[in-house]
């Protein structure tokens, strides 16, 4: 079910004798554990059919499988985030890569990032308009250049040496995000952009959905972390941004610290109002404040939870941000909060049952 490209190295062996301390020694006991979020925002019962509903929580379990399946077999949590995301990333429910929302100009401008937390190596890219797996260029970034972040022009240049897979625009192209944004764009008095080259006929997109459309996505984003068996912790984030964005803005997905984190106790994604986030630099944010109330317990608490709540419930809701996180730690405990409605979410590991969640009423 993998298909990696020729920048993708067998990888992350080399990282292998990577000191630790002994609290967060590899674990070779066997164990692994995976998080998952899809977006989150105003995503509530009475307004979700069946059918889409159905759908959702289809696409998270296949997000399980694929990441459970590497990771059950040994492989590695770098692996199994950027298999996990890559296929998202193809699947136009989610608002990343195929399926990704339209800028005001009528493009689609891709962010993703991704950090490994045995050696806080981290890559990203930014504004990439035809790079089919952005989550694969992060990784190419951090395992093959000298930089942390790529942006726009340089970016895909970079990404051509590297021989990583690209796309006509239309790949990306759904109907229902580019009729969202022409109702955007409306909204806010702008020309409206011309239908990308090699798009599809129109075709028919109730208002209804339209509406649902725009509250549920309204920051979107696909992230993965992930624990393998040799204890490493690993994250990744993906997004097409927000609906109508101009002026090249860039959200917290591709910003290590603020939508993507690791460290060798600690992973986390998010998704949200990116400027908050940024602002907030939430992800290291929540691990800073495990660190903290792991040194200040006299015995072991679920301090995943208690940080990502923490964080998101207190820090982020009083500045007025919206949004959530998924967190994974050390002895793979996950967690997730958010302060919207809904978030799409799910969570297994090998001493545990699946999850996998939509609304805010759900464990």
């Amino acid at each position: 079910m993998r298909i990696f490209t020729a920048a993708i190295v067998a990888g992350f062996m080399a990282s292998a004798g990577f000191a630790q301390d002994s609290e967060n020694a590899a674990q070779d006991d066997g164990s692994w554990a995976i998080v998952v979020h899809g977006g989150a925002g105003v995503i509530e019962r009475e307004s979700m059919t069946a059918e889409t509903e159905a759908a959702y929580r289809a696409a998270m379990n296949a997000a399980l499988d694929r990441g459970g399946e590497i990771l059950s077999a040994g492989g590695s949590a770098i692996d199994a985030v950027e298999a996990v995301i890559r296929a998202m990333e193809d699947d136009p429910l989610f608002n990343a890569g195929r399926g990704a929302v339209f800028t005001a100009a009528g493009r689609n401008e891709l962010d993703s990032s991704i950090m490994d937390g045995s050696t806080l190596n981290a890559g990203a890219v930014a504004g990439v308009t035809g790079i089919r797996h952005p989550i694969t260029a992060a990784r190419a970034v951090m395992e093959n250049s000298r930089h942390v972040m790529l942006t726009g022009e340089g970016a895909e240049a970079f990404a051509r040496e590297q021989e990583l897979e690209f796309v006509d625009p239309a790949f990306f192209f759904t109907e229902r995000r580019w009729r969202s944004m022409e109702r955007a764009v409306g909204d806010m008095g702008l020309p409206l952009p011309e239908r990308p080259d090699g798009a599809p006929e129109p075709e028919e997109i109730e208002e209804g959905h339209l509406d649902l459309l725009e509250r549920e996505h309204r920051f979107g984003t696909v992230g993965v972390v992930a624990l393998d068996m040799s204890g490493n912790i690993v994250a990744g984030t993906s997004t097409g941004g927000t609906t109508a964005k101009r002026w090249g803005r860039v959200g917290d997905s591709p910003v290590i610290g603020a939508g993507t984190y690791a460290t060798n106790s600690c992973g986390v994604s998010a998704t949200g109002t990116g400027e908050y986030f940024i602002r907030l630099n939430i992800a290291a944010r929540i691990c800073h404040e495990m660190e903290i109330m792991d040194r200040g317990a006299e015995e072991r608490t679920y301090a995943a939870q208690d940080a990502a709540d923490s964080v998101i419930q207190g820090d982020l809701t009083d500045l007025g941000g919206d949004g959530g996180v998924i967190v994974l730690s050390a002895s793979g405990e996950t967690a997730w909060s958010f302060n919207t409605p809904g978030m799409y979410r799910a969570s297994w590991g090998s001493d545990r049952d699946r999850i996998v969640a939509i609304y805010g009423d759900e464990e």
